[in-house]
């Protein structure tokens, strides 16, 4: 384990998580910078999904809720919502998906990012710490 993320090995795979985001019990990600939030899929979920062939990015201005969807997933396994631990307004979107979605695959914490929200009401209390989030995924599996 480095000081900058928690390796999690189960029997199924192996699992990075950041120790700099906060997580979901729905397997997204979040870093708050300022009153910014920034959100993606987890590496574990990423690997459940397998490989995605395209992602539904939401219209930049769209005004969001706690646990509203946020871009739809498809994979060659299924189709996945993504939902926003935050209340807020997207102001950017990341329009490299739509040509590379497979950037979540490869890069789930870095290029693959989904979008960005200027947030007016961030509970912190319902996202987990990425010690609590890899407790849930080591009991997953």
């Amino acid at each position: 384990m480095s000081d900058h993320e928690i390796i999690v090995k189960t029997k199924l795979g192996e699992y990075s998580v950041p120790k700099n985001l906060l997580y979901t019990a729905k397997d997204e990600w979040v870093r708050i910078e300022g009153d910014t939030a920034t959100l993606g899929i987890t590496d574990y979920a990423q690997k459940k999904l397998k490989y995605i062939v395209n992602v539904e990015l939401p219209e930049v201005g769209k005004k969001v809720k706690v646990d509203e969807s946020v871009a739809t997933l498809e994979s060659v396994k299924a189709v996945a919502e993504v939902y926003t631990p935050v209340e807020g307004e997207i102001i950017e979107i990341n329009e490299e998906l739509t040509e590379k979605p497979d950037l979540i695959n490869t890069d789930p914490y870095g290029r693959g990012w989904i979008v960005k929200l200027r947030t007016s009401k961030i509970d912190e209390g319902k996202l987990l710490s990425p010690e609590n989030y890899a407790d849930k995924i080591s009991k997953e599996e």
